[in-house]
This record gives structure tokens, sequence and C-alpha cells, in this order.
């Protein structure tokens, strides 16, 4: 095990950074020994303040947090960013210090997935549409890195950001189906002051692009309204898939009405629902999500 280097706040100088999984056994043995309820907070790294806010309410529902640091390669379809997709350790060991975390996992990838490595974890029906469609295989990787990461900490809560939501709900299903004795919170999205949901992808936009981005929540919160206020949902999806392209996005991969828990398409807003998207903006794919008939 070893400390941030210098630069890490009081709060979190007492950090530790575990690599293998005999020391993450260890470390997590000498923090339990230490607070009753430990919070885990899952990351790919290139942490933000929406990061952040997960460690923040870790803390306010546990006495420690642990989180991990890892770019999962099984969650990256061929031709994907997993290659280029934004590493920065020592950085992201600061941030965490300061924040207040206590212990950070940042595992390789032999590490997670040893040689002769054979199972992966799949959820059928939540997994098929959206991100699922869009990106095959994608959920069948990050199900599995979840439940692996899980059961390694065996934290009594763990965090995952809304912004996410189909990846939330199908979290919370695999918990369920599994019986992982882990209480799942979702937490809300954090955005920049134009709107913008935060996204560690936000920085591969160049400027032009990221003056584009902000039609995305926009357009989300505006198809909302015409919703709740009794606008044909088929027409206000067609009009947002509309808007989108006309600001400039180069493909809207879907905009869709859903239950929030089921991610079945609603016809009609005769329940609390979420809007769902997906659009791209050159070589970048942003995701969102907004409340409908909730608020």
């Amino acid at each position: 095990m070893r400390k941030p280097g210098k630069g890490a706040a009081n709060r979190g100088d007492d950090m530790d950074i575990v690599r293998r999984t005999e020391e993450l056994r260890a470390a997590l043995a000498q923090l339990r020994a230490r607070v009753p309820r430990v919070a885990f907070v899952p990351t790919m790294g290139a942490l933000h303040a929406g990061h952040l806010a997960l460690v923040a309410e870790g803390l306010a529902r546990a006495d420690a947090v642990v989180a991990s640091v890892f770019v999962n390669p099984t969650q990256f379809a061929p031709g994907e960013d997993f290659d280029r997709y934004p590493r920065q350790e020592e950085a992201d060991a600061r941030a965490l210090a300061g924040a207040g975390c206590a212990l950070l996992f940042a595992p390789t990838v032999e590490e997670i997935y040893p040689p002769g490595f054979a199972t992966s974890v799949s959820v059928a029906g939540l997994s098929d549409a959206w991100e699922g469609k869009a990106r095959p295989g994608h959920f069948t990787g990050v199900a599995t890195v979840v439940t692996r990461l899980l059961l390694l900490v065996r934290p009594d809560v763990a965090l995952f950001g809304e912004k996410d939501w189909q990846q939330l709900v199908i979290v919370r299903r695999l918990v369920a189906d599994l019986a992982l004795p882990v209480h799942i919170v979702g937490v809300p999205t954090v955005r920049d002051a134009d709107g913008l949901a935060l996204s560690s992808r936000n920085a591969y936009l160049s400027c032009k692009e990221r003056r584009i981005a902000v039609a995305l929540p926009q357009v989300l919160q505006a198809t909302a309204e015409r919703i709740e206020a009794g606008t044909d949902v088929a027409h206000a999806l067609a009009a947002a898939r509309s808007a989108l392209e006309a600001a400039g996005f180069s493909a809207v991969d879907y905009v869709a009405l859903v239950d929030p828990e089921t991610l079945r398409p609603l016809a009609r807003l005769d329940r609390p629902g979420r809007l769902l998207a997906a659009a791209r903006l050159g070589s970048t794919r942003l995701l969102d999500n907004w409340p409908v008939g909730s608020r």
C-alpha cells in the first residue's frame, strides 16, 4: 500500500492505494476494524465533480469511502475509445484523497481478469435496448466488472451516478437478482453552469462542439415540459431528434421516453417517466436523461 503524493488535502492524507486483491482484502480488514459502514464508488478515472459528489454521498451514508479506478476493457466494443480513454491516476488520487476517500483500489486488467477468467454476468431484458442496442456487449462488460468489484470490496452501500440511467437500473437489478448484500444509491447528475452533464468524455469535445453540446440537456428539458403539458409523446420525441440535429449533432442514436424501472417505452405519460438520449458530436458520444412527470 502507498499514499498519494504531496498536495492531497488534509482530510484525505491517510488514503491508501492498493493494486492487488490480497492487498485490498488486508486494507479492508483494517478499515472494517475501525468503522462499521463502508461505501464504495467504482469509477473509470478521469474524475470530475460528478465523481466527487458520489464520494460525498458515500460519506453521508457510511463511515468511510472506498473508490476504484479501473478502465474496464470488456465494456468497450472494437473500435471504441478504450485506448484513448483519459487516464490520470495521480490527479485522480489527489482528488479522491481531498474528498475524504479512505482507500483507492487501482488494479491492472490482469488483476481483475486473471488468466483463465471465463465468467460473465448479463442482465437480460434491461440490457437489450438503448445503450445495449447501440453498443452490443457493453452491459455484459459493465455487469461483470461491477459484480466482481462488489464481491471484492463487499461494501454496505455503493454509489452510481444517475447520468448513466440505464446502467444504474441494470446494477440495481443484478444486485437484487444475485442477492448481493449492498444498497445501491443513485446520485443526481452533476452539471456545468450551462446545464451540460459532467462526463469524462467531455474532454474530447472541441470548443465548437462544446458550445453545441449544451443543446442536449436543453432539448431534453424542453421535451419533458412539452410532454408534461400534453404534447403527444411520439410527436415530442420526433421534434427532439430534429432539434438536436438542427443544433449540430452529427447523429442521434435515440431519444426515448421510458419507464424509469423497466426501461420500456412509454407511448403516453400515464406514470412518471424518464427521457433517455444519446447523440454524437464528431467522434464523441454524449448521454443524458431527464425526469418527466415526477417533479
